[in-house]
């Protein structure tokens, strides 16, 4: 295979035609096609997109899917996993990737053809087997004797333009029934195990076993290496599977410190991890590191730093290197490894490390940053809600708060606390909109009600004065919008002002002493918001307020309030439309006065019982559960 073939070149089996797509589609029960970029990237995709067609034919019933197994998945897996890293090293274009299912015809067994294009045509397909390739040659692996192994056939097709290699692996339903019978004729079974010593790697210390390693699989390696962890948000996870990466594949043994993050904590830097090939001998190494950390200089940003041999063991010798792990032009520790038995690591191998240490420390960079993110919201979404809710006299209450965003406070607020001249204040709103901006107004309101409030302000002059304020804060909001348009030459911005207003029940509560009967004088205010309910002790229940436009949006509203008494024994349900507008199909739960009917049932039940029952019957309305934050408020006269 040392020139270039004008038209197709096979290995060592029954000529197949060389597929092309319109006679693969032709002859092929599924096929299915992607375009992965030439990258290192594109092996590991390529194997999870043969996988996901595999399953998807096997879901669907398709023709010949029948055979198609975990052997015939992995196989296939392996096929695509070489044919793609070959391409992707020696062509360096975007390739195309097509997979098409065969289903069996007449005495032919069904088959999974694999084809790679690449669209370097003039490039060799390089397979040169060891010990004929010209001095001083590279070794560019046995990726093609890897396919010829398990593949059926296999070939090369060169087009304009396109050169395309091809393998095709049958999928025999006979073959467990023949091993059974005559266990010398699993012509698969041996290829398979062809394969597997084809993949495995020469014991340490055989001539060349650095070279053809690296040559073979450190692209794949890489790649493995960058799927898993990208996939971790903790430092000290992605520092062990780093260790278990690289020992004993390319070292007997590592270590992982990381720095202390930048802003934190000064401190020296922490022995995250140590893994060792012995593992009796990772206690004694973890014993003499902690002792000697090494000592790297400031020049030393990536590259292999050599280190004195920190063995426990006084018969141990070796080579021993040292990595500055650098995210973002910012050091985020160091990691060391060695090998026992040999005084130089050889530069494949710091080559391949070097490259490793960077997916690390990128991997290590983007944890502290998710994890410092993750520390900010929720230090902000604690300031979004009260730490805790008063307890008024003559009062029993109770609350219940459910955010959809995973735990974390969204639109929707509440609060209950001291006013002025002995009146205790409640408050219950949802602000328009969701994510980051519906959370800056949350954290403004709320803060204004408490403050308004004290100054001794009449419900409806705090909603008046809440109104102003919004309305304001949305116009500067839209001019700062217009001159972020304006500086950027007129084009709109990716990232525009959310119209800032809400939805919001407020109240005030005033106890009456027991010599005038108890209970307590209520006056609230519903600005667009659901109506609160009063159950009486015998069952009736009503409305308790006017509805009134929303918070923010008309300039110069004027909002009134209404008083009434809550005698001992009477409720108030106050809601969000999280409740009120929670859907099962096309209902939703306050269609024919639905959240009233709940209440109803609830007479003679205590504030928290009220609260659970309603609760309860909002879930048990729909299938899945509420999509909307979820918050109610129940506050009955003792």
């Amino acid at each position: 295979m040392g020139s270039i073939p004008t038209q197709r070149e096979t290995g060592n089996r029954p000529l197949h035609p060389a597929p092309s797509p319109d006679a693969t589609e032709r002859g092929a029960a599924c096929a299915a096609r992607t375009s992965l970029p030439g990258n290192p990237l594109a092996p590991s995709a390529a194997r999870r997109f043969v996988r996901a067609a595999l399953a998807d034919w096997t879901g669907q019933g398709a023709p010949g899917a029948e055979r198609l197994d975990d052997r015939a998945a992995d196989d296939a897996a392996i096929l695509v996993n070489e044919l793609v890293t070959n391409a992707v090293v020696h062509a360096g274009t975007t390739v195309e990737l097509v997979c098409c299912l065969e289903p069996p015809a007449g005495d032919e067994p069904g088959a999974v053809v694999v084809e790679v294009s690449d669209h370097h045509p003039s490039r060799v397909v390089r397979n040169e087997p060891r010990g004929v390739r010209e001095p001083g040659a590279p070794e560019h692996g046995r990726g093609l004797h890897l396919v010829a192994a398990l593949a059926e056939c296999w070939g090369i097709t060169y087009r304009t333009g396109l050169k395309t290699v091809w393998a095709r692996l049958l999928l025999d339903a006979d073959e467990a029934a023949r091993r059974e019978a005559d266990p010398g004729s699993d012509e698969r079974l041996q290829r398979g195990l062809r394969a597997a010593g084809l993949l495995a790697a020469p014991p340490r210390g055989a001539p060349g076993q650095d070279r053809d390693w690296v040559n073979r699989g450190a692209l794949s390696f890489l790649a493995e290496a960058s799927d898993l962890l990208a996939g971790q948000f903790d430092e000290d996870m992605i520092a062990a599977l780093a260790g278990q990466l690289l020992v004993p594949r390319l070292c007997d043994w590592c270590a992982i410190w990381l720095d202390p993050e930048a802003g934190g904590p000064v401190g020296e830097p922490r022995l995250a991890r140590v893994w060792h090939a012995r593992e009796s001998g990772i206690e004694e190494l973890r014993a003499v590191l902690e002792k000697e950390p090494p000592r790297l200089p400031e020049s030393a940003r990536g590259g292999p730093v050599p280190m004195p041999w920190p063995g426990p063991r006084e018969d141990e010798d070796g080579a021993a290197l040292a990595y500055r792990m650098v995210a973002g032009g910012r050091a985020v520790g160091v990691l060391m490894l060695g090998r026992a038995g040999t005084a130089r690591i050889p530069d494949e191998v710091t080559g391949l490390v070097e490259d490793f240490v960077r997916r690390v420390a990128l991997a290590i960079g983007a944890a502290r940053q998710y994890t410092r993110q993750v520390t900010i919201s929720r230090v902000l979404q604690r300031g979004l809600l009260p730490a805790g809710v008063a307890e008024i006299p003559g009062v029993d209450s109770a609350l219940v708060y459910q955010p959809s965003g995973e735990g974390v406070a969204g639109g929707d607020f509440y609060d209950l606390f001291p006013g002025a001249d002995g009146r205790w204040c409640f408050a219950l709103g949802d602000v328009q909109g969701s994510g980051p901006e519906a959370a800056v107004v949350t954290g403004l309101v709320r803060p204004w009600l408490r403050l308004l409030a004290r100054e001794g302000y009449a419900v409806h002059d705090v909603l008046d004065r809440l109104n102003k304020l919004l309305v304001d804060d949305g116009v500067e909001a839209a001019e700062a919008a217009a001159r972020m348009v304006a500086a950027a030459g007129g084009r709109e911005v990716a990232e525009g002002p959310q119209a800032r207003f809400l939805s919001l029940l407020y109240g005030e509560l005033v106890p009456v002493p027991a010599e005038r009967g108890g209970g307590v004088v209520c006056t609230l205010a519903s600005a667009g918001h659901p109506l609160p309910l009063l159950l009486r002790p015998e069952g009736s229940v009503r409305a308790a307020a006017v509805p009134q436009v929303l918070i923010g949006v008309v300039e110069g509203a004027a909002y009134e309030s209404e008083s009434f008494r809550l005698m001992p024994g009477d409720t108030l349900l106050c809601v969000t439309d999280g409740v009120t507008e929670r859907r099962s199909g096309r209902r939703m739960f306050d269609d024919g006065d639905g959240l009233a009917e709940v209440l109803a049932g609830c007479v003679g039940m205590t504030a928290t019982g009220v609260a659970e029952s309603v609760k309860r019957a909002v879930y048990a309305f729909g299938t899945t559960p509420p999509e909307d934050d979820l918050a109610l408020l129940v506050l009955q006269a003792r």
